[in-house]
């Protein structure tokens, strides 16, 4: 794994001028990864590692003028192009994947909140993300000025992705005619979060299935109905899923749309009153598609098993990093080790992995092997 991080990064641009460079790009690089993997929030942070670790550090890398001071660190991070760092994190997750390709792709926004700065009037900071949702794998993200920008960062974000077959599932922000037949031309299908931001459709889908799923006398059957106890609470689900009428005109402009889906969840905690959630989505996929349902529940992942772990484990949102090519650079530093954290067979938590990464150099060993 090391020697194919180190051939993807390879391509990597070195913006430092070249009189001045005493260490090693893909030196940074790796003691940087490393670091945070081993629980460093800041620069310093990985410059303490580092130097914690060097004996250890020397047997892979050449280190020749010792361990980078933090302030070298920064700038390095600062002055590396986030695009380009973003490809070569990309080839790496294409060397990695080989021939194969993910079943479902989440695609959802995060804001770094603490990246703000009220000096320079910048806004914080706000990445989206494509998640594989059952390899548990960060494929790609894109920063934006603002959540508003997501419609137009989306189609950014898939364009150098590889999802032939997949299919990939967006919230209600990147509903958009653009951005489906963006999925429909990468040889994808896609599944949308239906809501107000689409009017007509969703009103049309909403009443055809008033009337078909839960007034008729004789109700259309779910594909998928399951009763959850888990967490403390009853939960019933079910999932709804029909061929595209044709009698709703509001569906036909739609790129290759051919189900409507929708997702009941009766919901009921302790002595609260039940309450009853209807959600709706459209697809490109066949209603026969058995990935719809499935996909629907796993979108969540990218909340629950990257966003939360981002927030929670490497305490993202408190991150005080406010250039913003540092952030963006730091932020896909995280999702690298995150990917190897994953991947790896150890059991335990996420937190836990990191903590013994950071006193056992065996372990980091076998992250990085």
């Amino acid at each position: 794994m090391l020697v194919e991080l180190l051939d993807a990064f390879s391509e990597l641009e070195d913006p430092r001028c070249d009189y001045k460079v005493e260490h090693n790009l893909l030196d940074i690089l790796v003691m940087a990864i490393c670091a945070v993997i081993g629980c460093a929030e800041s620069w310093e942070d990985i410059e303490l590692y580092a130097r914690s670790k060097e004996s250890w550090l020397r047997e892979f890398l050449s280190l020749k003028n010792g361990i980078p001071s933090h302030d070298t660190f920064r700038r390095v991070f600062t002055l590396i192009n986030p695009k380009q760092f973003e490809r070569c994190f990309r080839r790496w997750i294409g060397q990695w994947l080989g021939d194969s390709h993910p079943d479902c792709v989440a695609i959802d926004g995060k804001t770094l909140r603490h990246s703000f700065d009220k000096k320079r009037q910048l806004s914080p900071i706000h990445l989206v993300s494509a998640w594989a949702s059952e390899a548990r794998l960060t494929l790609g993200q894109v920063a934006v000025d603002s959540k508003s920008n997501e419609i137009t960062a989306i189609p950014e974000l898939l364009a150098d992705l590889d999802l032939e077959n997949c299919l990939v599932t967006i919230d209600a922000m990147g509903c958009q005619k653009d951005i489906a037949q963006t999925i429909v031309d990468k040889k994808a299908q896609y599944v949308l979060a239906l809501k107000g931001n689409q009017k007509k459709t969703f009103q049309a889908v909403e009443g055809w299935f008033e009337k078909q799923a839960f007034q008729a006398p004789w109700p259309l059957r779910p594909v998928y109905d399951a009763f959850d106890e888990s967490h403390g609470r009853l939960q019933r689900r079910r999932v709804f899923v029909h061929a595209a009428p044709t009698e709703l005109d509001s569906l036909n402009d739609w790129p290759q749309l051919k189900s409507i889906i929708a997702v009941e969840s009766i919901r009921g905690v302790g002595k609260e009153p039940v309450t009853c959630e209807i959600r709706y989505f459209i697809s490109s996929a066949e209603a026969t598609d058995s990935r719809i349902a499935a996909a629907i529940r796993n979108h969540w992942s990218i909340e629950n098993s990257l966003h939360w772990v981002l927030d929670v484990t490497f305490g993202e949102d408190n991150s005080r990093i406010r250039e913003p090519n540092a952030c963006q650079n730091l932020a896909l530093l995280r999702k690298i080790a995150i990917n190897l954290i994953q991947k790896s067979q150890t059991k335990g938590s996420v937190r836990g992995r990191r903590k013994k990464a950071a006193w056992d150099n065996d372990y980091m060993a076998k992250l990085l092997a």
